[in-house]
């Protein structure tokens, strides 16, 4: 489907003024003008900065993260946002309030400059999308859509782009905090966002309008339960559970959704909660979905406990359902990724490790115990390719051979830590904390292999 901007609104708030008296008001004397100008003088006191990184972190954490990079480099947003000046601040929350369009920090996608080293780079990074104020904790693309939710203190937005025109196209705001996962259907054109223990679903064909708000417990609201909230939530409401991720099956008929130590199912036909996947004994950070047959999902979970779960869900299933397999033996700390191709699942975890899963077998087939030096946050396979790529919490990207996990390649993806990476049928997305995404198509590789020439087709948002 092709998004046209013409299609969409941008409403425009009303002001009013107030009328002056005409009575004329006493002139103030020296001393009181003093004060005055004295008080109007002082500084302001300088907002607490918080870490642009996703979650908070529970006890079974290891030991904290690296001391943040220096951000002199981050002033490519200087001319995306200098123009609205103050009034960004007087626009938060009707932006925050508002489900329709939002004009501000509107983002683009630019091309990447080329580097050296580009001719045996396995990946080279064509372009950059620039828009989002703080962290990029999510993203999802299709071949012509690009979605990506940010951190944020009082832009919390979901994103929306066109990757044939490069443009930002809409922003999904009113979440009362980090927008921590994001995913499109294409079979209904529904985006749903997760926001501590809400999703929001939205139409994007309907001038972006929420359309359902669901929560961690199971309960439904017909449109917007969030839009009253103008102001950053950090409190979680009794009885819910902060969502870390959420999956749809391949047909767009279910949603999983990560919260606390289980896994709430949704049937999206006629938005209801359906049950719970238990089982495990620590919050579930990620999973993904895949179909076995008609009406049968398969799901696999990670999570803090250090353990990867498989369950099997067949159409109609209700209540509590149990794992049907526990993956042995388990990560030495929590699982931060997960992703497979074919009967191969590949797990990657805060050990700084990589595993290599037979879904078939339900064996565990290799393991690199130090595949990166930090977390390994996410994972992806690239597109056409028997690769898979790895990324860390030190912002370094990894290639590996599908077959044996022999490393292909490393370059540095971004400067700060990448907390997801999504593909589309050319191109791979990563999301960083340095408030981008970058967007990379593979150069030369051939096989898993390093080739001497690489593919130099069109790029994407081509300038």
């Amino acid at each position: 489907m092709y998004l046209k901007l013409d299609d969409y609104r941008i409403f425009s708030l009303s002001s009013r003024q107030s009328s002056l008296s005409e009575k004329k008001l006493p002139e103030p004397s020296p001393v009181a003008r003093r004060k005055a100008y004295e008080k109007a003088e002082k500084p302001k006191t300088k907002e607490q900065k918080h870490s642009d990184s996703g979650a908070s972190e529970a006890s079974l954490s290891p030991p904290s993260s690296p001391p943040s990079r220096p951000r002199n480099e981050l002033n490519v947003f200087n001319r995306l946002t200098v123009s609205q000046g103050h009034t960004s601040v007087q626009q938060d929350k009707s932006d925050e309030s508002d489900s329709s369009l939002s004009e501000v920090h509107r983002g683009i996608i630019n091309p990447f400059p080329a580097s050296k080293g580009i001719r045996t780079s396995p990946l080279q990074c064509v372009h950059r999308a620039e828009g989002h104020t703080k962290a990029v904790l999510c993203v999802d693309a299709t071949d012509d859509l690009l979605f990506t939710g940010s951190k944020g203190a009082s832009y919390r937005t979901c994103k929306v782009w066109n990757l044939v025109t490069g443009q930002e196209i809409m922003s999904l705001g009113g979440h009362p905090n980090n927008v921590v996962s994001v995913k499109y259907c294409n079979y209904t054109s529904l985006v749903f966002t997760v926001s501590t223990s809400y999703i929001k679903v939205w139409d994007i064909r309907d001038s972006a309008k929420c359309i359902r708000t669901l929560t961690s417990s199971g309960q439904v609201t017909i449109g917007d339960a969030c839009s009253a909230s103008t102001s950053r939530t950090v409190a979680i409401p009794s009885g819910e559970n902060q969502i870390n991720q959420i999956a749809l099956n391949p047909t767009g008929t279910f949603l999983y959704a990560a919260s606390g130590n289980a896994v709430r199912m949704w049937d999206l036909k006629r938005f209801q909660s359906t049950g719970k996947l238990t089982g495990h004994l620590g919050p579930v950070m990620c999973l993904i979905v895949d179909q076995i047959s008609s009406g049968q999902d398969l799901i696999i979970t990670g999570s803090k406990d250090h353990y990867i779960k498989m369950f099997d869900v067949t159409e109609g299933a209700l209540g509590t359902v149990s794992p049907t397999h526990n993956f042995e033996p388990p990560h030495y700390d929590g699982i931060e990724a997960l992703t497979m191709q074919g009967d191969n699942l590949f797990s990657g975890s805060r050990d700084n490790g990589i595993k290599k899963w037979d879904l078939a077998q339900k064996d565990l087939l290799q393991q690199v115990p130090n595949a990166h030096k930090d977390w390994v946050c996410a994972l992806g396979m690239v597109p056409g390719h028997p690769v898979l790529l790895s990324g860390c919490r030190g912002g370094i990207l990894k290639l590996w051979n599908m077959d044996n996990l022999v490393p292909v390649g490393e370059m540095k993806g971004h400067d700060s830590p990448i907390n997801a990476i999504c593909v589309n049928s050319t191109h791979v997305f990563t999301a960083a904390d340095d408030r981008t995404v970058r967007i990379w198509k593979a150069r030369n590789l051939q096989d898993g292999q390093m080739s001497d020439t690489g593919d130099l087709g069109e790029d994407i948002a081509s300038s």
